[in-house]
């Protein structure tokens, strides 16, 4: 039995790097992991997601929608999630792939 990995997978069924559909993919998988991170983070700290939004200025809706990634969220809201979690925030920005921040 041949066995698959899972970038075999992926190029196969998505397609492969630097398709629009794998860009797109990729993202969505980027934005849901956001979401899962912060709902993780949020629960470590035993806040709802009521409490949660009072710390940001936002409603529970909102945190709800980012958790399940179901809303593109203002990359600001974002950091006040983080900051309100007292979470520390580090990503890297990479063109042509070099790094061009950190």
């Amino acid at each position: 039995m041949k066995t698959y990995s899972l970038e075999e997978l992926t190029d196969e069924y998505i397609g492969k790097k630097g398709t629009k559909k794998r860009d797109k993919f990729e993202n969505e998988l980027r934005l849901d992991l956001l979401g899962h991170a912060i709902k993780e983070a949020r629960q470590e700290r035993n806040l709802t997601q009521e409490e949660l939004g009072e710390l940001v200025g936002v409603k529970k809706a909102q945190i709800s929608k980012i958790e399940n990634s179901t809303t593109d969220a203002r990359f600001t809201t974002i950091l006040k999630v983080f900051e309100a979690l007292g979470a520390r925030v580090s990503f890297n920005v990479e063109l042509d792939n070099k790094k061009i921040a950190y």
